[in-house]
Formats: structure tokens, C-alpha cells, sequence
């Protein structure tokens, strides 16, 4: 395999959303709003330089996506997700390194992310990552939008 990394355009939405719903996690963290198309291509507006795609050049087949952002501040990793027939790979950890590189490029110094508590693949990998757990917050969020879970 010829695994490559680029930026994500939205053209490439189609096949990214696809990936999202092929494992049970990553379709579960969907909203209807913000994943939608509209809501990602206004994601891609705000944030051009921290989404990246990995494929295969040799099939031109989608291995994974991170699309992380920030707010001059603090940067967060809103999605993470590699295709089943891709895992175990390092497709996960080039995508990660690739995002922080560009984010200290851009002056941010601290970034986060969110995993569901019982996806202990994704923990252990974030761990590996040297993402630690923070247990003295309690994250809290209030939907703006009906058509968007509050969540439990």
C-alpha cells in the first residue's frame, strides 16, 4: 500500500461520511447538524490548514481522516477514524502527528479530544498518543439546535 496524506476538501465529504459509518463509534459521534455537508464544509472554512485525509495512491481508496480545529487558543480533535481494512497500520498516528505538526505551526500549544468512556480501543490509542485523562473536569454541552442530541 501507498498510504498518502493531504488536506481535506470538500469534495472528498462523500467518501469521508461513508467512513464514519463503517464502524459502530465513529457513526455513533455523528450529528445530523454539524456532520452534515453544509456543517463540514463550514468546519473546512474556519479550519483549512488541520483536516487531513490518508489513501492509498495505488487504489485511490480512503484509509482515514482526522479533522481537528481551534480557535487561536486550544485545538480540538473532533473526529478520528480509520477505515476497518486499514487499521493497525500507524494510518491513525501519521494522521495525528500530521494535525500537531501543523497546529504548532500555527501557534496552538494545547489540544484535546473526546472519546466515549467504554471505546477502549480509541482510549488506549490516545493514551499512546500521550493524550492523558483529565478526571478533575466535567465536560458540559448544551445543543442550540433541536435537530441536535443533547447527549447523555
Amino acid at each position: 500500500m501507498n498510504i498518502q496524506i493531504r488536506p481535506v476538501v470538500i469534495g472528498d465529504y462523500d467518501l469521508i461520511y461513508q467512513l464514519w459509518c463503517s464502524t459502530e463509534q465513529s457513526k455513533r459521534a455523528l450529528n445530523p447538524v454539524d456532520d452534515s455537508r453544509e456543517g463540514i464544509e463550514k468546519y473546512l472554512i474556519r479550519n483549512p490548514n488541520t483536516c487531513f485525509l490518508a489513501y492509498d495512491a495505488d487504489s485511490d481508496s480512503i484509509a482515514g481522516v482526522i479533522l481537528t480545529g481551534h480557535d487561536g487558543r486550544r485545538a480540538i480533535v473532533h473526529h478520528l477514524c480509520v477505515h476497518p481494512e486499514f487499521r493497525r497500520q500507524g494510518i491513525a498516528q501519521r494522521l495525528v502527528l500530521t494535525a500537531e505538526e501543523v497546529l504548532k505551526k500555527e501557534g496552538i500549544s494545547k489540544i484535546f479530544g473526546l472519546v466515549f468512556k467504554d471505546n477502549d480501543p480509541a482510549n488506549s490509542f490516545w493514551e499512546s498518543q500521550g493524550y492523558t485523562l483529565r478526571t478533575n473536569l466535567n465536560y458540559r454541552n448544551k445543543s442550540l439546535n433541536e435537530d441536535v442530541p443533547q447527549g447523555e
